[in-house]
């Protein structure tokens, strides 16, 4: 299996589909308020720790809008080309917004980032692991034997 598989491809598709379907809410100053809105219905309606969303500021707005943005294209981008390259940059991409997403938690942040922590850090393994388990396998015959 090459690094570009189709099992590889259907990982990488799947995860910049995830991508899309999360971020497009975040794309614009109108539907990242709704978004936001959401986010604070689930934090008040589980009781959950942490603290809630505050009213967001023209300038806070404008960074969710910008991680919006910015996801939303590089989520089209992998749509269009789902290799194994846009894949291991995405499964680094992953690693990072995970750890911010902990670092977060662990300075008290709403506990609905959970969520999104948990299918964020699935699509890393899934996607990474897709990655990694067809650069071993080199015309059906271990990488590493050869």
């Amino acid at each position: 299996m090459n690094p570009d598989s189709s099992v590889v491809r259907r990982v990488v598709l799947a995860s910049a589909l995830y991508d899309l379907v999360v971020t497009v809410p975040f794309a614009t100053p109108w539907t990242a308020n709704v978004a936001l809105a959401g986010v604070r219905q689930v934090h008040r309606a589980l009781s959950l720790g942490g603290d809630p969303l505050p009213a967001f500021t023209p300038t806070h707005l404008f960074f969710v809008t910008l991680f919006g943005t910015i996801v939303t294209l590089w989520s089209v981008v992998r749509i269009l080309r789902p290799t194994a390259f846009h894949g291991a940059i995405d499964t680094v991409g992953r690693a990072l917004f995970s750890t911010w997403m902990m670092v977060a938690l662990a300075q008290g942040a709403t506990q609905a980032l959970v969520g999104f922590l948990v299918l964020e850090l699935a699509w890393m393994f899934a996607q990474g692991g897709a990655i990694l388990g067809a650069r071993r396998w080199r015309g059906g015959i271990p990488a590493t034997v050869r």
